[in-house]
């Protein structure tokens, strides 16, 4: 799958990313990343882990903050996941990085294609950009949540692809 070109990003892979000091993963897979001035607000709030506060400090050339002039009303979800779907739509842009389930639901049925974190970890790893075992493990650290089941899976497969 080649994805390289520009994505929109919503607020949860962009924060664990940070975390797991893997967020130049996100520009070495995709190029741009784009979002939504509400998920800049996020991972500006106040209560945002120390790592995420500092890496916003100075903005990476690869991200790029837009302002979404239509915001589609009938996207039920917080404002980060409504606004990164409505950019993607306005944009055109095919990609959207969203962890969760009703976000990919509402990004799916508007004709997107939603990646979420474990997803972009295990293509990272794919195309040696990072070691997808060690990532996961530094993930769980985090307060990522996903069941048990799907991380084994992810894990599986990456540990495969060594042998």
């Amino acid at each position: 799958m080649s994805v390289t070109g520009v994505v929109v990003a919503d607020t949860t892979p962009l924060n664990y990313l940070v975390l797991i000091r893997q967020a130049e993963a996100l520009h070495q897979l995709f190029g741009e990343v784009m979002i939504p001035e509400a998920v800049l607000t996020e991972l500006r709030h106040p209560k945002a882990p120390a790592a995420v506060t500092e890496w916003m400090q100075n903005l990476p050339n690869w991200l790029r903050v837009v302002n979404v002039t239509q915001v589609d009303d009938t996207i039920q979800l917080g404002h980060g996941e409504t606004e990164a779907i409505s950019l993607a739509i306005e944009k055109q842009v095919s990609i959207v990085l969203m962890d969760e389930r009703r976000g990919r639901a509402a990004a799916e049925a508007r004709g997107l294609l939603p990646i979420g974190t474990l997803n972009i970890i295990d293509l990272a790893d794919e195309r040696g950009l990072l070691d997808g075992v060690t990532s996961l493990n530094d993930l769980k650290q985090t307060t990522f949540r996903a069941d048990e089941e799907l991380l084994n899976r992810f894990a599986a497969r990456i540990t495969a692809r060594k042998v």
